[in-house]
């Protein structure tokens, strides 16, 4: 389930809902999503950063030589 952050324009306060979008877009169109901390309907939504999880891993080759710590391959 998606986890959004907030900020309240009234306290300042941030937090996080876990909502499906739709039980997101609801709230939303509803006027019912208010600050945890005070009450006050007047939030943002913050955008941030991501990940994508893909199911591959990286494997570090080690630092034994190469001025960008690749482990001297031809990665620089």
């Amino acid at each position: 389930m998606p986890t959004y952050e907030y900020h309240c324009r009234e306290c300042g306060y941030t937090f996080e809902i876990n909502s499906s979008i739709a039980e997101k877009e609801r709230m939303e169109k509803e006027g019912t999503l208010a600050c945890e901390s005070c009450g006050s309907p007047k939030v943002e939504q913050l955008f941030g950063g991501f990940s994508i999880v893909t199911g591959e891993f990286l494997k570090s080759s080690g630092s034994s030589g190469g001025s960008c710590g690749c482990g001297g391959g031809s990665c620089c």
